[in-house]
């Protein structure tokens, strides 16, 4: 029997790496086959870091930068092809998410952009890409995010379990299966890894903080805590996204101006709780009782999960490897899942979640020959 191998490509908001996944969806199972990840190399990283704020000169360098990043691609996929000695001539195609480089979509004519040129990584790798999932569902009037919720569901839902799906990277976002007839809920509740990324790359040099031991070594201060808790953002009603345009250095250096008594290990304990708080209060706004599944990288960072089960007491908090599938990939799979339904001409979006006015067929088609 042939199998149904897709490619999915997913390079976050924490920007610490492209994420490469093999998956077969042969009888509509999903088997994860092999992965690999590919460094971003560090000029690549402050490239793109620059061109998520706005500057001089940005179309010249968002132009080379999406060149440079479909190469990054294409060297994920070449990476991965051989360490799974699957031929490339057996994939189907390749799902990319691209990097994101500005999320807008609450402007009169909202948009969102991701680089990494899909023209590239096909006439690199010879595969087909399907590529730029989420401007069809923003052209419907959408948040064209978060787009996993539809995967979740397909992967996790089962009835007569409330569960959640929390998926913690840069940004952490929540998909609600309530395990019965009602429409699933998904959004971004807001800053997952990124505000304490921030911080102790700041302060400390470190990409992240391993475990979430130098938040753990802090107390968290409460007014600080009450004072970010109250951005507009965490009260508006779904459907919502956000990314690094909200909550960045800029608006991390805002927040703590008043606050240059505290030790710096107490910010970092701070802003963690303001991850756990944001999502805890999301949380019971849906249930006050469910099975919660962490994934992403949020999932490794133990003191999250400690402070999360502490503010969650109705819940059984686990990561998705209790579901059979590792954290670091669930969003991996996903996008390799998105290109299997676009090759299907299935839709990709839940309207219920990002707000579009109907279902579509997600992503274009960038042919590999």
């Amino acid at each position: 029997m042939s199998k149904h191998y897709y490619i999915g490509l997913m390079s976050g908001t924490s920007m610490d790496g492209v994420d490469a996944v093999l998956v077969d969806f042969t009888d509509d199972k999903i088997t994860l086959v092999d992965t690999h990840t590919e460094p971003l190399p560090s000029h690549l990283l402050s490239g793109l870091q620059r061109l998520c704020q706005s500057g001089s000169d940005e179309i010249n360098r968002m132009g080379i930068l999406d060149r440079s990043v479909g190469k990054l691609f294409a060297q994920a996929v070449e990476g991965l092809l051989t360490k799974s000695g699957i031929d490339r001539h057996q994939i189907m195609a390749i799902g990319s998410h691209g990097q994101t480089v500005r999320h807008m979509p609450n402007l009169e004519l909202g948009f969102t952009l991701q680089i990494g040129d899909p023209n590239t990584i096909a006439a690199l790798t010879g595969i087909d890409v399907i590529a730029d999932f989420r401007r069809k569902d923003i052209a419907l009037g959408g948040q064209g995010a978060p787009l996993v919720p539809a995967f979740h569901q397909e992967l996790f839902a089962r009835t007569g379990h409330q569960r959640m799906i929390l998926n913690i990277g840069g940004i952490s976002n929540i998909t609600y299966l309530p395990g019965d007839a009602s429409a699933v809920i998904g959004f971004d509740n807001g800053p997952g890894n990124t505000l304490i990324d921030t911080w102790i790359k700041q302060v400390q040099g470190e990409a992240f903080d391993k475990d979430g031991a130098w938040a753990a070594s802090g107390e968290t201060d409460e007014q600080l805590l009450k004072q970010m808790l109250s951005h507009s953002y965490f009260s508006l009603s779904a459907p919502k996204s956000t990314g690094r345009e909200l909550f960045n250095q800029a608006w991390l250096e805002q927040q703590t101006a008043d606050f240059g008594y505290l030790h710096e290990a107490d910010i970092q304990s701070t802003l963690l709780d303001l991850t756990c708080h944001s999502i805890a209060n999301d949380c019971l706004k849906l249930t006050d009782k469910a099975e919660l599944y962490v994934c992403g990288g949020g999932a490794f960072n133990t003191e999250l999960l400690s402070r999360l089960a502490k503010l969650l007491p109705g819940y059984q908090v686990h990561t998705t490897a209790s579901l059979g599938i590792a954290p670091q990939w669930v969003e991996g799979i996903a996008f390799a899942w998105l290109a299997m339904r676009h090759k299907l001409g299935l839709p990709g979006n839940l309207p219920a979640v990002t707000g579009a006015s109907r279902e579509t067929v997600l992503g274009g088609l960038f042919p590999g020959n």
